[in-house]
């Protein structure tokens, strides 16, 4: 009939040749403050460090790391972000950050808390998800 193919399927990890990949490309420079941004929806998380000028140093998202679909958008994707960030910033040499946070997923606070484990203090967190004032315009009355 045929060969049958046995296909390991990992479970929700992250993929290691994506992280190490990504762990690879650290800059040269050294920074002692820099931002962090994390942009949590409800299908996505990403996060940016930048310097305190503004200029994306690195970036990272739960897509990248080699999560689909709707593990993209999940606490521990988020964890896994925040721990490669807070590696690379380690490398480099982050003392303090502060945080922006924008956006109203699940993977606000585990983000933070992984980048936090890597020893860097955090001097602000700022949440800058938007909220509207006043919004569209309502449907009208239905008739039946």
């Amino acid at each position: 009939m045929g060969k049958k193919r046995i296909v390991k399927k990992e479970g929700g990890s992250v993929n290691r040749e994506l992280k190490a990949r990504s762990l690879s490309r650290s800059s040269k420079r050294k920074l002692s403050s820099a931002t962090l941004y994390v942009q949590a929806t409800f299908n996505n998380t990403k996060a940016v460090l930048t310097d305190k000028s503004g200029n994306a140093v690195f970036w990272s998202s739960s897509g990248a790391l080699g999560f689909k679909g709707a593990k993209k958008g999940t606490p521990f994707a988020a964890s896994k972000i925040g721990d490669l960030i807070g590696e690379k910033a380690h490398s480099m040499g982050v003392k303090e950050a502060d945080v922006v946070v924008k956006g109203i997923g699940s993977g606000r606070e585990p983000t933070i808390r992984a980048f936090m484990a890597h020893g860097i203090e955090l001097t602000m967190i700022k949440d800058r998800t938007p909220v509207p004032h006043n919004g569209p315009r309502p449907k009208k009355p239905r008739r039946v």
